[in-house]
């Protein structure tokens, strides 16, 4: 049985759909614009 479900997750191995370094870039460039917006939501306000 188990010998089975190593064999059969060893065939289903393949190339992931979404390069990894694709998904990396898209989620740094959201989160710079996600601190630019922050930075300069907050860029007039004095420090409490």
């Amino acid at each position: 049985m188990l010998s089975t479900v190593i064999t059969l997750a060893a065939e289903a191995e393949s190339e992931p759909a979404v390069h990894p370094y694709v998904v990396g870039a898209i989620v740094l460039g959201l989160l710079l614009v996600l601190l630019l917006a922050v930075v300069s939501f907050g860029g007039g306000r004095e420090h409490s």
